[in-house]
């Protein structure tokens, strides 16, 4: 109970320390969730203070990672007005049609290829780590210095992605499972299909019964906008609950959900999504990770030894981008926003919440969480390093003439 009291407190101090100096954080190549981590390990591994057991953490893991989803894929449907995700349509269909297919088909075969995993592990892995992270894709395309160096589409693509992913992710995870549990595959995919339907069905209903409770609010000025604020982190929490109830995708649900109650009540929401977007990615964020750091299996890690580096610097190389830019005809987007979205697909609590749901559902060969954390905590300091780089680099890049 100590250790866990320990951990309130260091989470409860860097936070109150990123609130002190956000702005000066946000101009550097320093990433939220990369300090969490950082806090994480040097207090675990490192120091020695804290260690959970790992059926804990993965327990921990699985439920701070869905609930932090949740609020992350609110934040994301609710980023921009629902007009403006109508424009990207194409390009974000694209990416949801082909390119979740081909990361976790590339994934998959450098799990197999490099670290010599049995296939059916290998295409688990590789499921589990295709979705692009809406958590850590917020700290790149949200925020002062984001608006003001990337266009709004490009945004309005990366958002879109990473809400959809998440849930769509579900369907190659199930699948997956399947063959390595033994279970039935006919079974597993009607089992899939009906869960992302129902997911459909539940996000739209909650959705828009709470677009029109708000929207009634209103017309009564029974509401202000810090109640909105709070009202959008708690439809998350309901969504996800009522999906998990009637055993639908949660995370798809939530993101239905919070698509649906951006059109019912239209502008009104831009106020309280600036605001639940920054605390999201500044502080929500923060335990998870932090977690994350104090129980990195190192061990595990040492265990598979250099073919384990190997993989999860091809999967930041070669998961993502090389598929991006093969589909560039298809995107129909210039150069410069293909190269940016290729390479900013971090990987991060999406892979941390199917890792640990594959666990939970039988899947228990430990270098399935060795080597998809490793592949998280590559992403997280990679693409924590490179995100503000990268927004100027693009900034510089970006002419009138370019394209």
């Amino acid at each position: 109970m100590d250790r866990l009291h320990l951990s309130y407190a260091l989470v409860g101090v860097l936070g109150v320390l990123l609130a002190f100096w956000s702005s000066s954080i946000r101009r550097v190549p320093v990433s939220e969730p990369l300090l969490a981590l950082l806090l994480g390990v040097l207090v675990g591994p490192v120091l020695g203070l804290i260690d959970l057991p790992h059926h804990q953490m993965s327990v921990l893991t699985l439920e701070a990672s869905r609930v932090l989803l949740a609020i992350s894929l609110m934040a994301v449907a609710l980023r921009f007005p629902l007009s403006d995700y109508r424009s990207v349509i194409r390009p974000v269909g694209v990416l949801l049609a082909v390119a979740m297919a081909g990361m976790a088909v590339v994934s998959a075969g450098l799990a197999w290829l490099v670290l010599g995993f049995p296939l059916a592990l290998a295409v688990l892995l590789g499921a589990c780590v295709t979705p692009t992270d809406p958590v850590l894709a917020s700290s790149v395309v949200s925020g002062g210095p984001a608006e003001r160096q990337l266009p709004a589409r490009l945004r309005q693509v990366i958002s879109g992605e990473s809400g959809a992913n998440d849930g769509l992710a579900f369907v190659f995870v199930v699948l997956a499972l399947s063959v390595v549990t033994s279970g039935s595959t006919a079974g597993r995919l009607l089992e899939a299909a009906w869960a992302v339907v129902g997911a459909v069905v539940i996000g739209v209903a909650v959705g828009f019964a709470a677009g029109r409770a708000v929207t009634a609010a209103e017309a009564r000025e029974d509401v202000d906008e810090g109640s909105l604020l709070v009202f959008t982190l708690v439809l998350g929490i309901a969504a996800l609950g009522v999906a998990r109830v009637a055993r639908m995708d949660g995370i798809l649900a939530v993101f239905v959900a919070g698509l649906t109650y951006n059109a019912v009540i239209g502008y009104r929401s831009r106020a309280s999504e600036q605001r639940l977007d920054d605390a999201l990615t500044r502080y929500l964020v923060l335990p998870l990770f932090f977690l994350l750091g104090v129980e990195v299996p190192w061990r595990d890690w040492v265990a598979l030894g250099w073919p384990l580096a190997a993989f999860a610097v091809a999967v930041l190389v070669l998961r993502r981008l090389p598929v991006v830019l093969a589909l560039r005809p298809l995107l129909r987007m210039p150069w410069r926003d293909v190269v940016f979205l290729g390479w900013f697909g971090p990987i991060g609590v999406s892979a941390l919440f199917y890792l640990a749901h594959s666990e939970q559902e039988g899947a228990r060969d430990p270098r399935l969480w060795a080597a998809g954390t490793l592949v998280v905590v590559a992403s997280t300091v990679v693409h924590g390093v490179t995100a503000t780089p990268g927004r100027r680099w693009y900034a510089r890049r970006s002419s009138p003439s370019s394209g």
